[in-house]
């Protein structure tokens, strides 16, 4: 249930609460005891967004780890067709090497669930759904862009699409990596071609189709899914190795 009226929490106990999708967004915290959390905010450093810790404003901090740690990330917000043939060129690679390093991991690996996050072969499928989205609907306008082998969020609804497309059926990881290849392949091809013109070019939002949004916004998107879902498969990678040691 959502609200918009304000609420306290007063000497309240929150210790192991876990918070998904929630918006916090101008939370007021004083004197809380933070020790050990963890924050896990993907859009906080875009849009000029802020995270004051003891009145110190710690995303540009944040933001400049992320980029050390993911070498070419810091490029996922180019604004000319050849920036983003390297921005995307870098986050493929990334890519690459994680799918290499699952494949020398224990059977099985892909399919591993860490504390109900998704696993590899399911992030996988989220950023075919993505490129579906974003290049193939919004960009392309192709009526029904949506593959059945596409993960999407359990609450995802938009008045432009046909949800119920989604396969019931576990596909098997092969299966997975060669729809995956080939979406990898149409944004190549379209970053190819791509124009400062047709970056400038007008297309509909996929969650609100009346509202305008520019194919370079989309293609900005879809890097920027590329590059956090990344992050999310790494952290749960690390995660699986810790506990198999």
């Amino acid at each position: 249930m959502t609200t918009n009226q304000p609420r306290e929490f007063l000497g309240a106990d929150l210790r192991g609460a876990r918070f998904e999708r929630c918006d916090l967004s101008g939370a007021v915290m004083r004197s809380v005891d933070l020790q050990a959390a963890d924050l896990d905010a993907p859009w906080l450093m875009e849009e000029g967004g802020s995270l004051l810790v003891n009145g110190i404003d710690v995303a540009p901090l944040v933001q400049a780890e992320l980029d050390r740690r993911f070498p070419g990330r810091s490029e996922r917000r180019a604004a000319d067709p050849a920036g983003l043939r390297s921005a995307y060129a870098a986050v493929e690679d990334a890519w690459a090497t994680a799918v290499d390093r699952v494949e020398d991991m224990p059977r099985g690996t892909v399919e591993v669930c860490v504390d109900g996050e998704w696993s590899f072969a399911q992030t996988v499928r989220h950023l075919v759904l993505a490129t579906d989205i974003w290049l193939r609907g919004a960009v392309y306008g192709i009526v029904d862009p949506l593959h059945p082998i596409g993960q999407p969020h359990a609450e995802y609804a938009s008045d432009g699409y046909d949800m119920s497309v989604f396969s019931a059926t576990r596909p098997s990881y092969d299966e997975v990596l060669a729809v995956r290849a080939g979406r990898q392949a149409m944004v190549r091809d379209y970053l190819a071609s791509a124009t400062s013109e047709t970056l400038a070019r007008d297309c509909p939002h996929p969650w609100a189709p009346a509202r305008k949004v520019t194919a370079l916004h989309c293609v900005h998107t879809i890097i920027g899914e590329e590059w956090e879902h990344l992050r999310f498969a790494l952290r749960d990678l690390d995660l699986i190795e810790t506990r198999e040691a």
